[in-house]
């Protein structure tokens, strides 16, 4: 019987969700999100807490282009 992989949910700066293996050293860049557990119990959080897939910089400039042509 083989054992179930665990893996973390990780973030970078730009808010872009990841999964990586549980315990593993996280690459540059990325932190620890908080929430660890089966790769399908990882995805599920992702697709829940990551409602806007666009990188936080381009959700900024919009959202500056969006006040500075009113």
């Amino acid at each position: 019987m083989s054992e179930q992989a665990s893996y973390q949910v990780v973030v970078n700066d730009e808010e872009q969700h990841a999964l990586w293996p549980a315990g593993g050293e996280l690459p540059a860049g990325w932190r620890a999100e908080g929430f660890t557990g089966s790769e399908e119990a990882c995805m599920a959080h992702v697709d829940e807490v990551w409602e806007d897939i666009r990188p936080l910089s381009l959700r900024r400039r919009l959202a500056e282009s969006a006040t500075g042509a009113r």
